[in-house]
């Protein structure tokens, strides 16, 4: 196990857990926060493994981005900080591992984009979930509307982004937002054992059909077809 800075990285096997460390400030994303976070993303732990779960402990996964640095920046500063510390969020996306957040307590603003960038999501009865940031003059900029959008469609993001509104675990499952709800302190065991799950599967099958779906979500019928044969012929001529 390491730590660096305030993110805790560890191995369970082929499954490498990366664990937020703010917990006085509920793991609020400071840009320092999100450096450490993308130092993990790109470090040899999760290179060397076949699944990722990110999690903030046993009471908060995050209570949001450190807003106040931002409201400093200039745009200048501002673009600058996408193409750095706020890369983190595109580059869980871009992992080639499945990556599972074990979701409890607070999991609101930028932690709930960081909860989004992952492939699955386990919570446990305490996650509370939202975006709060139009409340404050300003909207979700780390994929939070593009993911909800393809993931729930634009009426239920209207209405969780301009309402502002906080939704429990029951309805984010509802939803689908969700893969499994836990009793309280069960969402990293059983995030884990996901994990595992997916750990124990043909990794560039994995890989390749994690790609396919992503891309599936925006292309044509056709296209997306034309994708799930193509990386057939390919996986089957590996195999």
């Amino acid at each position: 196990m390491t730590t660096a800075g305030d993110v805790e990285v560890a191995r369970h096997g082929d499954v490498a857990v990366l664990t937020l460390r703010r917990e006085a400030k509920l793991n609020a994303l400071s840009t320092h926060l999100e450096s450490r976070l993308l130092d993990a993303v790109r470090g040899d732990a999760v290179k060397g493994s076949r699944a990722v779960v990110i999690t903030g402990g046993d009471k908060v996964f995050s209570a949001g981005a450190d807003t106040s640095e931002l409201r400093e920046m200039t745009p200048v500063a501002i673009a600058e900080y996408y193409r750095e510390s706020g890369a983190v969020y595109e580059a869980v996306a871009a992992l080639p591992q499945p990556t599972v957040a074990a979701i409890a307590g607070y999991c609101l603003g930028g932690g709930f984009e960081l909860a989004l960038a992952a492939d699955l999501r386990v919570a446990d009865e305490t996650a509370v979930f939202g975006l709060p940031e139009v409340g404050l003059g300003i909207l979700p900029s780390s994929g939070g509307v593009t993911r909800l959008v393809r993931a729930v469609g634009p009426a239920r993001t209207r209405d969780l982004v301009l309402r502002g509104r906080r939704m429990t675990v029951t309805e984010a499952h509802s939803w689908g937002l969700i893969t499994e709800k836990t009793a309280a302190g069960g969402h990293l065991a059983t995030a884990l054992e996901i994990a595992g799950e997916l750990a124990g599967q043909p990794p560039l099958a994995v890989s390749v059909a994690k790609q396919v779906i992503t891309a599936a979500t925006e292309a044509s019928r056709e296209t997306a077809l034309l994708l799930e044969q193509l990386a057939y012929a390919t996986l089957n001529r590996i195999g």
